[in-house]
């Protein structure tokens, strides 16, 4: 992937907070793109109703630097955070999974986080940081564990020709995954990308066939 390549940075279900991140891009005259998506195909279906997702893309070279701008603005919005504010009343455990699972959470809890264990003891090293952080890429990385019913369904539907088993067959063998660190891996595993090209090449060659063969009946009954 080329490093001026536009890849997904964050993900927003909602309008405003994508907009916001725009301005904090737009300050630090980093370039950006918005887009308005709905839900990836799966075959599962699962994703039917097509909810709305903002996704801002960046350069991959830009990460580090909006990353850095970002935590700098929302350090500076926690010196004058209220007492008040929930993650106060979070134990240390607690907010120690925030930190080993910061992008589960908002960047602006991930630094508090970290700012509330300070002041208690708990100061984590920015190697120990990297750390959680490398470990939790890790996990997000790995290929999801194979659906063998899909699998199934997919070769069904491949010989029997028609969009469904062609449809899971490119999802298997394509579909990919952005990383928080805008690094881009195959959902699947290569066992099941095989499954997925043979899948794709069954249901090609049996739509081709056959309407091949629709042709041919056509012709003769013309004759």
């Amino acid at each position: 992937m080329s490093e001026n390549e536009f890849v997904f940075f964050q993900k927003f279900n909602h309008r405003a907070s994508a907009l916001e991140l725009e301005f904090l891009l737009k300050e630090e005259h980093i370039e950006y793109m918005l887009e308005e998506n709905s839900s990836y195909f799966s075959p599962t279906f699962m994703n039917s109703n097509l909810e709305k997702e903002f996704a801002v893309k960046l350069k991959k070279v830009d990460f580090d630097r909006a990353e850095n701008f970002i935590e700098k603005t929302i350090l500076e919005q926690i010196n004058s955070i209220q007492p008040d504010y929930y993650l106060f009343k979070y134990s240390d455990d607690e907010l120690i999974e925030i930190i080993k699972n910061k992008y589960e959470w908002n960047k602006f809890d991930f630094l508090l986080a970290q700012k509330i264990l300070k002041e208690r003891g708990k100061d984590f090293s920015s190697e120990e940081l990297n750390a959680f952080k490398d470990e939790y890429v890790s996990i997000l990385a790995a290929p999801e564990k194979s659906n063998t019913v899909w699998i199934i369904v997919g070769y069904i539907c491949a010989f029997l020709g028609g969009f469904l088993g062609i449809a899971i067959g490119w999802h298997l063998f394509r579909y990919k995954k952005t990383l928080p660190t805008g690094d881009v891996v195959n959902v699947y595993s290569e066992s099941d990308r095989k499954h997925g090209v043979r899948i794709l090449i069954i249901g090609i060659v049996v739509s081709v066939l056959s309407l091949i063969s629709r042709l041919l009946m056509l012709f003769i009954i013309e004759s």
